[in-house]
């Protein structure tokens, strides 16, 4: 009788324990599988966001050279006007993050910055000079840095870079849908992303 006790409870280890090896290894599957598709959405993100805007800037260019000791003023004039395609954009390719398969975890430890380009196209009208103090290439260069400088400070004054915010955090979004739906964490740097809308602060 004691045997056949014995035997039963042998019998239900073993059965236990295959089913225990088959949760196991099922359980490993779905991990793996889940890995390998968050792996695939970041290589998804992982693209170039751009956001574009045009940009207009008249810029009056003045300079007077002093000759023959002050005794004489030599003059030269233009007048510019600058129409430039201005473009704000995130490699998200550069996005950094690692891949906790044990606590489901997916860490976002670095989010790439802006990068602000601008394409000015630069036009001279009423240009006027002094046969003593002509035009040259240096005057072209400082002409073009200013009216850049101009440029850069009605970029930032606009909604480009907020738009262009904006759209990455909609990218980033795309990750948390993902990681939320198939019960995986999302954390970026030290804090843990519990909805969409955690990106703002993080981001703006």
């Amino acid at each position: 009788m004691r045997n056949i006790f014995l035997g039963i409870v042998l019998a239900m280890v073993v059965v236990f324990g295959l089913r225990y090896c088959e949760y196991q290894k099922e359980e490993n599957e779905q991990l793996n599988a889940s890995t390998s598709l968050i792996e695939k959405q970041l290589k998804n993100v992982g693209k170039l966001v751009v956001t574009e805007g045009n940009f207009s800037q008249i810029y009056t260019f003045s300079d007077t050279k002093n000759l023959l000791m002050g005794l004489v003023d030599s003059k030269k004039k233009a007048l510019v006007v600058a129409n430039a395609q201005a473009s704000i954009s995130y490699d998200l390719s550069k996005i950094k993050a690692e891949i906790i398969p044990e606590s489901k975890t997916v860490l976002i430890t670095e989010i790439p910055q802006p990068e602000l380009k601008i394409n000015p196209n630069i036009e001279y009208y009423d240009v006027t000079f002094e046969y003593l103090n002509p035009f040259e290439a240096e005057d072209y260069n400082e002409i073009k840095k200013r009216v850049t400088a101009l440029l850069r400070e009605q970029i930032e004054a606009s909604s480009l870079r907020t738009n262009a915010e904006n759209r990455l955090i909609s990218e980033l979004q795309k990750i948390y849908i993902l990681t939320n739906s198939m019960g995986w964490e999302l954390q970026y740097s030290e804090k843990r992303i519990k909805t969409e809308n955690d990106f703002d602060n993080l981001i703006l």
